[in-house]
């Protein structure tokens, strides 16, 4: 037991001198945060657009009380409607309106791809109601919106955020392992603590500790600061989330042993741990929908590490509905990983460098 807590305290002090390491899995999740959010974090969100208006014709006040009724989006009027295009075109308002009297006229900017979408929407709904009014009628069928899941308020951005938590934790266990005991072997450390009673797996374990504080402050620093940035709003099940950040990290570390036994640099296995991290970044929805990619890609990603351990992020920060049968199966899966690999690679991969 005392040879562990030895080996505990030398993984803490090699990990507090290793900047590199503490940038990629503090700083690097943050950096995504910030970027994203402030980049694309208000996709989606028409109550909170700039709509710019020129009114020229008869029922302009029944067109305003339209307007009004659509929701809680900034009105910017206007005399023409050149200058209403030329605003839309420049972004100084997010889409318009214009009516003569006979035709309702909407202008978008095509380079939004994405929020032209809901911006048509919103435009087809004012128009079908303007139309009914005018006529004396009103719409007899009302519509609902019913948000299935645990929140009703999860975003765009909110699928995001723990998308990037599970990133950081699957950079976290493929770097722990493969990165820092290839480098160990390149500096002939591990040589020197073979020849002592350690056990492989002691050293392992003693690793897999460290890198595990490592993930659950990094995860947390992310998730509060997301939350302080962008005032978003999750539902976290806090025994669920400590329960399931453990798993993945080992689980993931476990991966990890896999490429150190086939590398003996550590550049080399930090090139082949980040390719596979990337890969599995954009396979497994992390920033964009998986909805998006052709049906084949949408498919190959359900075999992906990353894309499981995302979807159980999102179901234990309550924006993604999920059964807790499948929650807990996805959790034993990883730490049965980590149960199986670490000591069966544990002898292969703890070993001196291969002349």
């Amino acid at each position: 037991m005392s040879a562990f807590v030895h080996l505990l305290l030398a993984e803490f002090r090699i990990l507090r001198r290793s900047w590199l390491a503490l940038f990629f899995t503090l700083i690097f999740p943050l950096i995504f945060i910030v970027i994203f959010g402030f980049l694309f974090g208000g996709i989606g969100e028409v109550d909170r657009s700039r709509m710019g208006l020129v009114i020229s014709g008869p029922d302009g006040e029944l067109l305003e009380s339209v307007i009004g009724d659509a929701g809680t989006m900034e009105i910017v009027r206007y005399e023409a409607v050149e200058d209403l295009s030329t605003d839309v075109g420049e972004r100084v308002v997010d889409f318009g309106l214009a009516w003569d009297g006979s035709t309702l006229r909407s202008f978008l900017d095509p380079s939004r791809v994405q929020e032209n979408f809901a911006f048509q929407q919103v435009v087809e709904g004012m128009q079908d109601d303007f139309d009914l009014r005018r006529q004396g009628l009103t719409n007899p069928i009302g519509v609902e919106a019913v948000h299935v899941g645990p929140s009703d308020a999860a975003g765009w951005f909110n699928l995001v955020v723990p998308g990037i938590l599970a990133f950081s934790i699957l950079s976290t266990g493929l770097f722990a392992v493969s990165g820092h005991l290839t480098e160990m072997k390149e500096r002939h450390t591990l040589d020197r603590m073979i020849v002592t009673p350690m056990r492989p797996v002691a050293l392992l374990a003693a690793i897999a500790s460290v890198r595990l504080v490592l993930a659950f402050v990094s995860t947390l620093i992310t998730l509060f600061v997301a939350i302080a940035l962008f005032d978003l709003s999750f539902d976290v099940s806090w025994p669920r989330y400590a329960v399931f950040v453990a798993c993945s990290t080992l689980g993931t570390m476990g991966l990890g042993t896999c490429i150190a036994l086939l590398v003996r640099r550590p550049s080399s296995a930090s090139n082949i741990a980040n390719a596979l991290a990337m890969v599995m970044m954009f396979l497994a929805g992390i920033y964009f929908p998986a909805e998006f990619m052709p049906r084949f890609l949408q498919v190959l990603g359900q075999w992906l590490p990353l894309t499981h351990m995302a979807n159980a992020m999102r179901y234990v920060t309550g924006v993604l509905d999920m059964s807790a049968a499948r929650f807990w199966t996805t959790s034993a899966a990883f730490l049965g990983i980590a149960v199986v690999l670490f000591p069966i690679l544990g002898r292969y991969v703890v070993r001196p460098l291969r002349r």
